[in-house]
């Protein structure tokens, strides 16, 4: 299932992406089924009787909960994550990994629910910032609540998949060894279009990605390249926090950041950033300047 949250006459519902008579369609959880919470992290804390309300919607339901996508406006699948974890230096193309030299322990940081925004959403530019830059990132959806999970069964505890943007500042996250205001301007976490339900995607570590510039492509791997594996991190989280479900946990991104262009190239207003990742979908998103 492509799980999404969306807006439509001035209401927000959860439904899922459809193909159906040869067009993109949402179809309307709420209205199928009135007893299913609108929120999807909310939907995603009832567990299997969800699920299963849920597909059980989707084959008695009558045409009227089919909605064109055009008719809708998508947001974040996930509006307001409980937890919003980003990791750095996780691809093998972005670090002293390349040499041979891999870190020993990942390397943490966290963003906040004021930075999601969902597809073709803008991105704001801030007055305040002059390096802003893009990061194409699978980000990993929990499922299930879960304390010191062990790394073979860490993706029994997955409710999915998205696209994540970890947008930064790279001026401000150069001003000291933590990251964090650099990370959490207004925008800087777009996410999107749909939560894509982990029985579509067995086999996480091996997904293409790649992420364009106004048509121009900057980043291009593929997660088989993950220094530390999406089962690794779980377990490993899970030793010092509980993951509850609707946590996010963002993935790092691959070679091609802005920064890293001889000359830097970051992002400014007017530009459009588009990342794919392969079975999960497109996040499209322009710049826009700060009022």
């Amino acid at each position: 299932m492509k799980l999404v949250t969306f807006t439509r006459r001035g209401e927000t519902h959860i439904g899922m992406l459809v193909r159906r008579d040869e067009r993109n369609m949402v179809f309307d959880l709420n209205q199928a089924q009135p007893s299913l919470p609108s929120d999807m992290t909310e939907f995603l804390k009832l567990g299997d009787a969800a699920w299963a309300l849920a597909k059980s919607a989707l084959v008695s339901a009558g045409e009227r909960c089919y909605v064109p996508e055009a008719d809708v406006t998508l947001m974040a699948p996930i509006p307001r994550p409980g937890k919003i974890i980003c990791l750095g230096h996780n691809y093998y193309d972005h670090t002293d990994s390349a040499s041979g030299t891999s870190p020993e322990h990942p390397t943490f940081f966290a963003k906040y629910s004021n930075v999601i925004v969902g597809p073709n959403q803008p991105i704001v530019h801030p007055r305040e910032a002059a390096q802003v830059d893009y990061e194409a990132e699978l980000a990993v959806v929990m499922g299930k609540r879960g304390r010191y999970v062990a790394e073979e069964r860490a993706l029994d505890f997955v409710a999915g998949y998205t696209i994540f943007n970890d947008v930064s500042a790279r001026d401000y996250q150069k001003r000291s060894s933590q990251w964090t205001l650099g990370k959490s301007f207004d925008t800087f976490g777009p996410m999107g279009p749909a939560l894509v339900t982990a029985d579509e995607i067995p086999h996480p570590g091996d997904l293409d990605l790649a992420l364009t510039l106004n048509g121009q492509e900057m980043q291009h791997s593929n997660t088989c390249n993950l220094i530390f594996s999406i089962p690794f991190l779980i377990a490993y989280l899970t030793q010092v926090m509980t993951l509850e479900p609707g946590d996010l946990i963002a993935t790092g991104t691959p070679s091609g950041t802005g920064a890293m262009h001889k000359p830097p190239v970051f992002m400014k207003p007017g530009d459009e950033v588009r990342i794919r990742i392969e079975k999960v979908g497109e996040l499209v998103n322009p710049i826009a300047a700060e009022m």
